[in-house]
């Protein structure tokens, strides 16, 4: 490779930084470290890479590669056979650096605290930013041509037929592609602008001080992100409390630095958006995802305009629990059980694969391949990255799940959740060419919310008593306050921020606060009382700080996971198979089209009403069996 400086710098940086912040092992004393762990519920890496030494000859030879692109610069646009040669060898290099970029991120993840794995993943971070800056010719010479001649391009070589969208979309964004020059210089400034991202993660999981609390037994545990999702749903008032307050401790503490890693981000997205002529951080957002900015703004108002909905259902929960007024660590708990039922993984396992047999045996073969052949890291072990995701990177591997699987019905259905991702992944890579393989993010919360509305309806349909029945509507509600009002509040919350910060009003680490505890009432009404600790939950959402206007997707995504699973059940196998046409088109369409191919359009208010009109329905029933 010809260029190092990169590298040399982002990993000294690391190192340095290291060197400046005094780690602790307290938040995670008392956790099962990685070693102690079965083997087949970790991560089977050597899918990737057999030897860190493989790794590095990839490494070397991807940087060979992007070095090579140069012999395209131009001529890429000079004929059907150059552009189509170009085609080839750009995604190859992407396609190649996506397996060496998701194993860094892998190992990295299983441990934050291993200097050397973060530094490898920084070393592939900045081989991304290196092979940006050198292919950044690349679309504004693309673009420096009319349409008109890439049409002719496409009609004289029918191999560039299966690149006809991908160009299309490529033009749409000609107005907002910048010089090549320029697009370079924002490509070498990746290891910075990524910078807020890496420190969240390191601050949030691996530096957050957390304290020791007494359990529901009376003895001494320290709180984590893991035992804090556990405990909402404990039946035990003051061990929730315990753990909820001892959770807002460690933020409460690094508040100023969780306020400059956000308003870090919101200034970079300002910047961007303004670099790239786009009238907001939202419209450069959802307009690279090809989504109408109404969208946002109509789940927003409907939202707003059915808040008494969330009322609601805030207002059941205070009376069934016997409290004058709720708190959010009350939001959780279960109504009708003593004490929540805990599973083993394979009892999740089995109850997962069993709700998603309506979707047929090809589904579910793929879904045990995923289980058995280990593409899931299941339990929370010391330093593990907290939460649960799933990624794919096009390159040949099979996608893979992160899990910290603590035996709750919450972490049943994350693990349906994140095998909705997966296998989306999956059939799509299985289908469709590299280019196409990454689905936009409005459509990649639309399958993994089907299987946990699948898995509702399975757990429904077998339930053998009103109190399992009521826990199971009970369930549905949860997951709306949760999917849909809450990332609605957290949407709104991201908006109103930004809005903000654009007039010059960023807002200090105390107005922060103030603003999402205000709108934690306004959604949740008279039967609640937040406590001030609430209000930090907006450093704990790491999707604020590191994505740009996500999570309105979550809510958009329950509502059209809703209505897929109705179909699924309801109609059989014609909305079996035209949700496999949904689950394998990729990018390969608009997101608006390609769930119109599965029978849902977003682009009307009904999806979303009709998710209303369900909480209502369930909120009667429920009401009518709490009499009975």
């Amino acid at each position: 490779m010809k260029k190092h400086s990169i590298v040399s710098f982002w990993t000294i940086a690391f190192v340095l930084f290291l060197s400046l912040i005094t780690y602790t092992n307290t938040m995670a004393q008392d956790l099962p470290t990685r070693d102690q762990i079965a083997d087949k519920y970790k991560w089977q890496l050597t899918d990737l890479y057999k030897t860190e030494a493989d790794f590095d000859s990839d490494y070397v030879r991807i940087g060979k590669l992007a070095d090579n692109f140069a012999v395209h610069k131009g001529k890429i646009t000079t004929s059907a056979k150059d552009l189509l040669s170009a085609l080839k060898d750009y995604y190859a290099i992407w396609q190649s650096y996506n397996r060496l970029a998701m194993y860094a991120m892998l190992l990295s993840d299983v441990d934050v605290s291993i200097s050397k794995n973060q530094i490898l993943e920084s070393r592939a971070m900045a081989l991304g930013s290196e092979i940006k800056a050198k292919t950044a010719f690349y679309s504004p010479e693309l673009l420096a041509v009319p349409y008109s001649t890439i049409e002719k391009y496409i009609k004289e070589n029918k191999d560039l037929q299966q690149y006809k969208f991908n160009l299309e979309q490529a033009f749409r964004m000609k107005p907002h592609t910048l010089s090549a020059e320029t697009e370079e210089v924002i490509a070498k400034m990746g290891p910075v602008l990524q910078l807020p991202d890496k420190l969240f993660g390191i601050l949030n999981d691996a530096e957050l001080q957390l304290p020791y609390v007494k359990d529901t037994d009376g003895s001494d545990i320290q709180v984590s992100h893991g035992r804090y999702r556990a405990a909402l749903y404990d039946t035990n008032r003051a061990y929730r409390q315990r753990i909820y307050m001892g959770m807002y401790e460690g933020y409460k503490k690094n508040i100023n630095s969780f306020e400059g890693l956000y308003n870090g981000k919101v200034a970079e997205r300002l910047a961007l958006a303004n670099i790239r002529k786009f009238n907001s951080p939202l419209e450069m957002a959802t307009y690279e995802n090809n989504i109408p900015t109404e969208v946002y703004t109509n789940l927003l108002k409907t939202a707003q305009d059915n808040v008494k909905t969330l009322h609601r259902w805030g207002e059941i929960k205070r009376k069934a629990l016997g409290y004058d007024k709720i708190h959010p660590y009350d939001t959780y708990v279960t109504l009708f059980e003593e004490a929540p039922r805990t599973y083993t993984f394979e009892e999740g396992v089995n109850m997962v694969r069993e709700a998603l047999r309506p979707l047929g045996k090809e589904y579910i073969r793929a879904y045990d391949s995923a289980i058995n052949n280990r593409w899931v890291d299941v339990f929370e072990t010391k330093n593990k990255r907290s939460g649960a995701y799933s990624n794919a990177s096009g390159c040949g591997v099979h996608p893979w799940i992160l899990l910290n699987f603590s035996g709750t019905l919450d972490d049943v259905f994350t693990l349906a959740h994140e095998i909705g991702h997966t296998l989306h992944s999956f059939f799509t890579e299985a289908k469709q060419p590299f280019h196409y393989r990454d689905y936009s993010v409005f459509v990649a919360e639309v399958a993994s919310t089907t299987n946990e509305a699948l898995l509702l309806e399975y757990m429904l349909k077998n339930a053998e008593t009103d109190t399992e029945r009521l826990s199971l509507l009970e369930k549905f509600l949860i997951n709306a306050q949760t999917t849909f009002f809450r990332q609605a509040r957290f949407a709104e919350f991201e908006m109103m921020t930004h809005e903000k910060a654009a007039k010059g009003e960023y807002l200090s680490a105390d107005e922060l606060v103030s603003l999402f505890n205000e709108r934690y009432q306004y959604y949740w009404g008279e039967a609640m009382i937040t406590d001030w600790e609430e209000g930090l939950s907006f450093a704990r959402v790491h999707h604020l700080t590191t994505y740009n206007f996500y999570v309105y997707q979550y809510s958009t995504g329950f509502a059209a996971a809703q209505a897929l699973s109705e179909g699924i059940v309801t109609k059989g196998q014609p909305a079996v198979d035209d949700y496999f046409t949904f689950l394998s088109g990729g990018c390969s369409d608009t997101p608006i089209n390609l769930l119109k191919t599965a029978g849902v359009d977003m682009s009307k208010p009904a999806p979303i009403t009709a998710t209303i009109n369900k909480m209502e329905r369930y909120m009667d029933e429920m009401e009518k069996l709490m009499n009975k």
